[in-house]
């Protein structure tokens, strides 16, 4: 089976997309920063390096320092898909951060998008 087309995407390529889309409404690049690093575990120093080093969407997240447990609370519809029911693993994580952009642009707070450990 060939790999979707997403995967082998430079993650640099799509990144800018992503800052257009939350500028266009009155967000920033920062914030958006701020997301992708709370959902991987890069250090500003090492995003900076993979948007570099031109990783695919498969490295970008394959060598995220650690993915943010609290990602699995991240449900929704994406693009008509329904995250929490995305079974490849790979497109999920895609899937996730494409729901955590979209919830930005469409104005949430930072505080409601970098889902918090539900209180036991």
């Amino acid at each position: 089976m060939t790999k979707h087309r997403i995967f082998t995407t430079s993650f640099a390529s799509v990144y800018p997309l992503y800052v257009a889309k939350a500028e266009r409404k009155g967000r920033t690049q920062g914030e958006v920063d701020t997301i992708v690093l709370w959902l991987t575990g890069y250090s500003p120093k090492q995003f900076r390096a993979s948007l570099d080093d031109q990783r695919t969407f498969e490295e970008f997240f394959a060598q995220a320092p650690e993915m943010n447990p609290l990602r699995e609370h991240v449900k929704g519809v994406v693009c008509g898909v329904r995250v929490e029911n995305v079974e490849d693993p790979l497109m999920r994580e895609i899937r996730i951060l494409d729901k955590l952009i979209d919830e930005l642009a469409k104005g949430k707070t930072m505080e409601k998008i970098l889902r918090k450990a539900p209180v036991d």
